[in-house]
């Protein structure tokens, strides 16, 4: 009978008590767990075990969480990062997306809620995914809408296969919650995304109900959409991407996405 191997993750926390619950945390959901208790180490210890999800703790002496997570990017690693932080500034948030975080957990936190968003990332792709039917060149998203597996829009073109995007020719690095955020505006055409539906399109938790979504997490879209159109290049004031529809959302620029665009 073959052995299927438990997903991968490593825990950097000074905390000894923090990073003993979330390593239990981690465990009961199935995961190896590698616990780090320090940035230089926790880099390490991704480098070496290549783990689907690390927790970032942000307050450490020495690298603090924001450089941790930086170094874990400038390697190129795509583990999902989770920073846990006790800092609720809203520029402290917007900071931790900028350096390459997924998401951003405050604390206190509870350990199921905190385990049922960890199991939701596990859920989303972490490589390239395939086409819906080979040939058909079409996945089915949210909405009835069916995109190539390639969207372009006024100089940018996003591959779902890839999981690349580029504007005017030129490489966009984003983290894939970054991605998947701009997939699903790009993918829904001109319908307004609310940002409590990007919350649940990106938990995986679509069947929940939009009110149930915490300020928090609204708060974490909006800081992912600056960071978004920072790497974009785009504007809030003049869109050439994705506008802002006031008290509603968010969708994309009406435009020609081209010979592999939408229909």
């Amino acid at each position: 009978m073959a052995h299927t191997a438990s997903p991968r993750a490593v825990v950097i926390d000074d905390d000894a008590d923090v990073r003993h619950l979330l390593v239990e945390i981690l465990t009961s959901a199935g995961f190896a767990v590698t616990a780090a208790e320090n940035g230089a180490d926790g880099v390490a210890a991704v480098l070496a075990h290549d783990p689907v999800i690390t927790t970032v703790d942000v307050d450490m002496p020495g690298i603090d969480g924001f450089e941790t997570t930086r170094r874990i990017r400038a390697n190129g690693n795509d583990t999902y990062i989770v920073l846990i932080t006790a800092l609720t500034d809203e520029a402290d948030i917007v900071l931790g997306f900028g350096v390459g975080a997924d998401d951003v957990v405050v604390k206190p936190f509870r350990a199921r809620e905190l385990r049922a968003r960890l199991l939701a990332m596990l859920r989303r792709p972490r490589t390239a995914e395939t086409a819906a039917a080979p040939g058909s060149g079409e996945r089915p998203t949210p909405g009835g809408f069916t995109p190539t597996d390639i969207v372009r829009l006024d100089g940018l073109r996003l591959d779902r296969d890839t999981r690349t995007v580029t504007v005017d020719d030129v490489d966009v690095p984003l983290t894939r919650t970054e991605f998947e955020l701009l997939a699903t505006i790009l993918e829904s055409g001109r319908r307004v995304r609310s940002k409590a539906d990007l919350v649940l399109t990106l938990h995986d938790e679509t069947y929940l109900d939009p009110a149930r979504v915490s300020d928090a997490d609204v708060r974490a879209i909006e800081a992912h959409m600056t960071n978004l159109r920072r790497k974009l290049g785009d504007s809030v004031h003049q869109p050439r991407f994705i506008e802002t529809v006031r008290g509603a959302g968010y969708r994309a620029i009406a435009g020609d996405e081209g010979e592999e665009g939408d229909e």
